[in-house]
């Protein structure tokens, strides 16, 4: 689908600003669309909505059909009468610009179960409304609330190491599972409920500004996820549930050994026999939530690197092909024109272009790759092309500030070079940066927030193959200068955005 020229910014809704420890989808919500209009911004990127677990990542999911319970807002729960300003007195104090996620797991849950005992108590309408949502998402839902009910049964250990029957769905355990925690279900239920609820008001609201919204699609599921153990036929894991295969990518720019993700892998020739129908559902739910895809590694659905399950890295691996040109025909299909993006970073084969380009998907361009004799060349603005995306950086790199600052000090010769090839020499090389990307032809520039603040790495997001002490990263109101909107609405004027 053609895109118009337009500009957005990057950020998770998990680094709003708020009083309870991390972002949610109240106010603060709607103060930042209203911050995005008011900049002449047309886009909001987000990264994966669902529930996190162990290492925090928007990537690594419980399921990739339900939403973080930890974005529900209290301020909503409060006006609706599920909550009371003394239950929320629990909540602890907060640092504003990074997120204790021990805090919230233990915290914000409790206040949650309140809110649920709360609702089972209230009249029959918001009852009705929680049954409704359950019984239309009840093909992925009635799966997912019985997996989180039982994990925390078994103390949080990973599927495979249940109780045998229901860790393996054997000899009518679902049911008599489902009876034993049935309470347990009812408050992962009203949880999707909510977020869903909340979510949709956003949706509404950023759509009723003129703001669409990019959601991310990560290729692969978690294999500690509701996804793999309702499905596991269609994963790479063997009848005692160990990992045959997993997802990674080889060394890279980013680590010498490669990553090495854990993901399991897909049976493509499973998954081929019902017309990638989990995928289907897959695409339905994003669109649901978000106006535009991104698929992130869209490069694994060319070819994937295939790693041994046992493997301690990512070097011994190979790649395999995958066919993602048959699953693009078949959601172009079903789905239309549907607006997908594609996360075409890393190693880049004439064959992932021609699958990327036969669908017309705009790839991606990050300047901060470009610049210094060694830089990869096609991310210069000069070389942009109409369709694409173009990013000062990602959440996987340092901000742009930071980038330069280390340049600096390692005298590298990269900052002096993007001096020369901006010819700029003043000492706001991020905004000089960011400008670069608005003058860009490229159809679609984002910028992530923390670079629209000129934050240095105190503000980065994550470091890839790095455990612990990422995503964590908040804005708060007062780090906005008071003349920043209008500054970026000027820009987008100007540069027809």
């Amino acid at each position: 689908m053609k895109y118009n020229r337009s500009a957005g910014i990057l950020l998770h809704p998990t680094s709003l600003p708020g009083k309870y420890g991390i972002g949610e989808l109240g106010s603060e919500a709607i103060n930042f669309i209203n911050f995005l209009r008011k900049s002449g911004q047309k886009l909001w990127q987000i990264f994966p909505l669902g529930p996190t677990g162990y290492g925090d990542s928007p990537y690594q999911s419980f399921s990739t059909f339900a939403g973080n319970p930890f974005l529900i807002s209290f301020e909503k729960l409060l006006e609706e009468g599920l909550l009371s300003k003394t239950e929320l007195d629990s909540m602890p104090t907060s640092d504003p610009h990074k997120i204790d996620f021990g805090s919230i797991y233990q915290n914000k849950l409790k206040v949650l179960r309140v809110a649920y005992e709360n609702m089972k108590k209230m009249g029959k309408s918001i009852n009705s409304e929680c049954a409704d949502f359950c019984e239309k998402n009840k093909d992925w839902l009635e799966d997912y609330s019985l997996f989180m009910s039982v994990k925390n049964y078994h103390n949080g250990i990973v599927w495979k190491d249940w109780e045998r029957e229901i860790a393996f769905r054997e000899n009518g355990a679902i049911e008599k599972w489902k009876e034993k925690l049935s309470d347990e279900i009812g408050f992962h239920k009203f949880m999707q409920f909510k977020f869903a609820t909340q979510w949709s008001i956003v949706k509404e609201y950023a759509n009723e500004k003129g703001i669409q919204i990019i959601g991310d699609l990560p290729i692969f599921v978690a294999y500690d996820s509701s996804d793999v153990w309702a499905n596991t036929s269609l994963f790479t894991v063997d009848a005692e549930g160990n990992q045959e295969t997993v997802a990674g990518v080889p060394p890279d720019y980013f680590s010498k050994t490669g990553q090495l993700w854990g993901n399991p892998l897909y049976k493509w020739n499973i998954m081929e026999k019902d017309n990638f129908l989990w995928w289907q559902k897959r695409l339905q739910k994003m669109y649901e939530l978000v106006d535009i895809v991104r698929i992130d590694h869209f490069r694994g659905l060319e070819a994937y690197w295939e790693i041994p399950g046992d493997a301690e890295t990512a070097i011994d691996g190979k790649w395999v092909k995958a066919p993602g040109k048959k699953l693009f025909e078949v959601l172009k299909n079903v789905f239309g024109d549907v607006k997908i993006l594609a996360e075409d970073l890393g190693v880049i084969t004439p064959e992932v272009e021609e699958l990327r380009d036969s669908f017309n998907l705009p790839g991606m361009k990050i300047l901060q790759f470009a610049f210094g004799e060694t830089g990869d060349k096609k991310f210069l603005p000069h070389n942009h092309v109409h369709n694409c995306c173009v990013y000062t950086g990602s959440h996987d790199n340092d901000t742009t500030k930071g980038f330069f600052d280390n340049e600096l000090k390692t005298d590298s010769g990269i900052y002096e070079w993007t001096q020369k090839y901006l010819n700029y020499y003043d000492d706001d090389i991020c905004s000089a940066l960011i400008l670069e990307a608005y003058k860009s032809v490229a159809d679609i520039v984002i910028i992530p927030m923390q670079d629209i603040l000129n934050l240095g790495n105190e503000a980065r997001m994550n470091f890839p193959s790095r455990l612990g002490g990422n995503w964590m990263w908040r804005f708060s109101w007062d780090q906005v200068p008071f003349k920043l909107s209008d500054h970026y609405k000027n820009m987008a004027e100007l540069y027809e955005r």
